[in-house]
């Protein structure tokens, strides 16, 4: 269960439901109340990047499958022979510039084909990394986590192998492929939740690696820095020091900014969007200021509009940006503008307008996402084949066919996606006051 952040002293309750369905009840302002019911219009279990099937178990540190544990098992078995690296419990899955090693599977009826994470046991990763001039040793993995695995408990780990050097042959020999982690995010059918998991797991990965290549060196005193706690953290190796550093985490305010009066939401673009793409406002939080503090900021120097009740949606992990930044958070809300006069700030937008909550509706595209997910996933079949040599992002795979749409907001796998959706299909009824006809949630929990 969640609880609002609002600018009012009340807190009021969130009730997301299984299908994330968002209850905002009860607002009070004196003798005014204001309800925001609404329902997200496709079905998750959870954001795209949370739910990590291998982030459920909490260990103790005397459990054999904790990080320290199982490090110092790991410590043992690269000291033994290559029978007891095949056959110890231990998962690694490769990830090349940031990108994660994946495999395809095609389909026998008319559904696209469908990904998988390509996870190796220690002694077949130790081959394939010796083919490319690459020495495996424990401290080159990073613990993600554990699970059991139909008779067994795994343990799985990643590892970074952007030093090595061509490794075309090993490749297509496997028919693999190490693909951007947007396109996999593309790729993916938003309602299977085993693929939803391993993009989780893989966006865990991915930043917990960034983030060792950006901390190569200790802040304070400038000396190299040494994984600890089987990767999940470091300590600097100068005696003197020892600075104990930990994964980096970018908070992220993502808002959608709401004409209550005229019921319309504001929406913007920024020059490196695709064509015809609108979204949320977003921005970084800094130093010393809350979350509403921070919504209410980027707001007034990207568009000119005064902020008044700011209230909680969700949260997202987004490990898919810049790799200068290995993991950002995205904190999302609703925000009700004071004033409605837009002066956009040309260096941050390219554009920002009001848009009525029809026209917004149209934009929700559904059919041109599942499209997009179509061809995605077709790529990364043909990638994992050889057949396609390029690597693409996620905008390659953007609604640019078919009939095109006068706009379109990000697809699903975007938090934005759900902040506008979740204003969209707002009830009619609690839109126009009369909460006695509203309905009522039908849960009062949620996985988000």
């Amino acid at each position: 269960m969640l609880f609002l952040l609002s600018c009012s002293g009340a807190p009021p309750l969130v009730s997301l439901s299984r299908k994330l369905s968002v209850q905002l009840v009860a607002l009070n302002r004196g003798t005014t109340h204001s309800r925001l019911c609404s329902t997200m219009s496709i079905s998750l279990q959870s954001h795209v990047f949370s739910g990590n099937p291998l982030r459920t178990r909490i260990t103790k540190p005397s459990d054999p499958f904790s990080p320290n544990a199982a490090f110092e098992t790991l410590k043992t078995l690269f000291s033994s022979d290559t029978r007891e690296l095949s056959s110890s419990n231990f998962r690694v899955l490769p990830f090349r510039k940031g990108r994660p090693l994946a495999s395809s599977s095609g389909s026998m009826d008319e559904s696209p084909p469908v990904w998988h994470l390509r996870w190796m046991n220690l002694a077949d990763c130790k081959v394939f990394l010796a083919n490319s001039d690459v020495h495996l040793s424990e401290n080159s993995l990073v613990y993600l986590g554990s699970k059991s695995d139909e008779e067994d408990d795994v343990v799985y780990w990643a590892v970074d192998v952007s030093a090595a050097g061509t490794m075309g042959n090993e490749l297509g020999r496997r028919r693999v492929c190490f693909v951007e982690l947007r396109t996999l995010m593309v790729a993916t059918d938003w309602a299977d939740s085993k693929a939803m998991g391993e993009l989780a797991i893989a966006g865990h990965a991915r930043a917990l690696l960034e983030w060792h290549n950006i901390s190569r060196f200790c802040g304070s005193c400038g000396e190299r820095t040494m994984p600890t706690e089987a990767g999940r953290r470091k300590q600097c190796s100068n005696e003197s020091c020892k600075m104990r550093i930990y994964p980096r985490v970018d908070p992220v305010v993502i808002m959608l900014v709401i004409d209550r009066e005229h019921d319309r939401a504001l929406l913007s673009r920024q020059s490196r969007f695709v064509p015809r793409m609108w979204s949320c406002l977003a921005g970084f939080i800094e130093p010393g200021e809350s979350l509403e503090e921070a919504v209410r900021r980027e707001t007034l120097e990207e568009t000119g509009i005064e902020i008044g009740e700011v209230i909680y949606h969700s949260s997202q992990p987004w490990p898919v940006g810049p790799n200068s930044m290995p993991c950002q958070l995205m904190v999302g809300f609703f925000a009700y503008a004071k004033s409605l006069d837009i002066n956009v700030d040309k260096e941050e937008l390219e554009d920002a307008q009001w848009h009525s909550r029809e026209d917004v509706k149209r934009a929700l595209t559904y059919a041109e996402y599942q499209k997009a997910q179509r061809t995605a996933a077709a790529k990364v079949d043909q990638m994992c084949k050889g057949v396609e040599k390029g690597q693409n992002s996620y905008s390659d795979f953007n609604v640019e066919s078919g009939e095109l749409a006068p706009m379109f907001i990000p697809g699903p796998f975007a938090i934005a996606h759900h902040l506008i959706s979740s204003w969209v299909n707002q009830d009619t009824d609690t839109r126009n006051g009369d909460e006695a006809n509203s309905r009522q949630p039908t849960s009062s929990f949620s996985n988000l």
